[in-house]
């Protein structure tokens, strides 16, 4: 798919607050052309799936009570849309399993942007060059190569520890990168640090 396309994303939320905020979230996203469909009930849910199936659908794992997604890809074997679960309170891992992905409540811009890329395969062919990692990627490498713990890294960018644990995964990921000299190296050679800023370990 091509960033250019419209994109369709529907909401399925109860929370005027909740649905309304990742709505807004959503227009913020860069370089994404979105269109956002709004979703208060699994009638309103059947009614958008039948009019205009979207390619991604965030719903709540607690819609309306529970939401069966199980049964809900039974229903529609043919829609090739991805299942995001909007996280909102405490859910046992277990049952998010047949999610395509999730988001929760306290995940940032870049983490949303990211996800979204991802499922929409929109990344593209050198996902290992620098101009692939978000600015807020290449600021956790700099405070990772400067001996920074998740803890401090959250404190100084304002995020959370789990935000900074999923950046980190996805710069493993994009750089292929899976040690803390390798990520040292790729630092200094794409100038994220100075030399004197390296914490070195003895």
């Amino acid at each position: 798919m091509k960033s250019q396309e419209l994109i369709h994303i529907a909401v399925a939320e109860t929370s005027l607050i909740i649905r309304s905020g990742l709505v807004s979230a959503l227009k913020r996203v860069p370089d994404l052309e979105i269109q956002t469909i709004e979703v208060t009930s699994k009638e309103g849910l059947s009614h958008c799936m039948d009019v205009h199936v979207p390619q991604v659908l965030f719903v709540d794992p607690q819609f309306e009570g529970w939401f069966d997604i199980q049964t809900f890809r039974e229903s529609y074997p043919d829609a090739n849309m991805k299942v995001v679960a909007l996280v909102c309170n405490v859910v046992d891992n277990n049952q998010l399993k047949e999610y395509d992905e999730r988001i929760s409540l306290f995940d940032d811009l870049d983490t949303l942007t990211e996800k979204l890329m991802v499922l929409l395969n929109l990344h593209g062919d050198d996902e290992a060059d620098q101009d692939a990692l978000s600015q807020r990627e290449r600021e956790i490498i700099g405070c990772v190569v400067k001996g920074m713990t998740n803890k401090e890294i959250a404190e100084q960018l304002f995020i959370s520890v789990h935000t900074v644990i999923t950046h980190r995964r996805n710069i493993t990921r994009k750089l292929q990168i899976h040690s803390a000299a390798g990520l040292t190296i790729y630092a200094i050679v794409h100038k994220l640090v100075e030399l004197d800023e390296v914490k070195v370990n003895v």
